[in-house]
């Protein structure tokens, strides 16, 4: 359950206790209305800024060294890779060509 979920959950039991009503006693159709509305609100800005700077305070970041090996073997892997099909495309240009021509 996400954090907009629990606070719809918690707003539906508030509003529930403030108009007296049991949650077993609900009827299906108001408890879809009340998801329905809580839906339809936004954030603010400033809320939703507060909320990606949580979640990215929990995100692992790779150390220095982790971030060059990674960064390393990319490129290195992009280098090959495209050294591959160069030399593909040369060589069957080479060979290809002069038979349909």
């Amino acid at each position: 359950m996400n954090r907009e979920m629990k606070r719809a959950q918690a707003k539906a039991e508030r509003q529930q206790k403030a108009a007296g009503l049991d949650r077993r006693s609900t009827p299906q159709a108001a408890t879809k209305r009340v998801a329905v509305q809580e839906k339809r609100k936004r954030t603010s800005p400033l809320q939703f800024l507060r909320e990606v700077r949580l979640e990215l305070r929990k995100v692992d970041w790779p150390t220095r060294t982790e971030l060059t090996t990674y960064s390393t073997v990319v490129l290195v892997t992009i280098t090959v890779l495209t050294a591959f099909v160069f030399g593909v495309d040369y060589l069957l240009t080479k060979f290809i060509f002069p038979i349909f021509n």
